[in-house]
């Protein structure tokens, strides 16, 4: 049961980050807040016939708290805001920002609150929360691999997939999928 904690912690929660070494729950149980600096929240979207579009978040925020005693217990939020999209291309972040599709002037936050862990692995879990964007919330669930423990500093690698048409979302389709495939790095800082 104490493993599965770890696995929770991984969420608050995009590039891989090898399993480095076992980690002890006791060295890992606490508070942690999710640091911008050796974090980051990317995301592609496919086109038919090929292609597609890769993008990033700029600012989130969040916290993960790992329970020593009970995996129901632990707990991880992330907050992430959506004028901060960025693909490198600017009429697309305009569009991205614009109310066809994340509505950031109305829905300045994503939030993603987990529900339940599971563990699947020494230092892996699928955690499930619940998504909420444009007004809209629904259970959701990302797979956590924790990447290392050093110093006060826990880092993750979160991937998942969010259907998109769910969240009001799904301008473009089928030209461009409705699957947004999230890859997500997430350092804690204890404290």
């Amino acid at each position: 049961m104490n493993t599965r904690i770890l696995g929770l912690a991984a969420f608050a929660a995009c590039l891989a980050v090898p399993a480095v070494a076992a980690v002890a729950l006791s060295d890992a149980a606490g508070s942690y807040t999710i640091s911008p600096s050796g974090s980051s929240i990317r995301f592609t979207i496919g086109k038919a016939g090929g292609g597609g579009f890769d993008g990033a978040f700029g600012r989130f925020k969040g916290t993960i708290r790992i329970d020593n005693g009970d995996v129901g217990r632990s707990k991880v939020d992330l907050t992430i805001y959506p004028e901060s999209v960025g693909t490198g291309q600017g009429r697309i972040d305009a569009f991205l920002r614009s109310d066809a599709v994340f509505d950031a002037a109305n829905n300045p936050e994503i939030q993603f609150r987990s529900t339940s862990v599971t563990r699947t692995g020494d230092t892996t879990a699928l955690v499930t929360g619940r998504l909420t964007a444009r007004g809209r919330t629904f259970p959701e669930k990302f797979t956590a691999e924790l990447g290392g423990l050093r110093g006060g500093t826990i880092k993750f690698h979160v991937t998942g997939k969010v259907l998109r048409s769910r969240y009001g979302m799904d301008v473009g389709t089928p030209l461009y999928s409705n699957v947004v495939d999230f890859d997500m790095t997430l350092t804690g800082r204890r404290g």
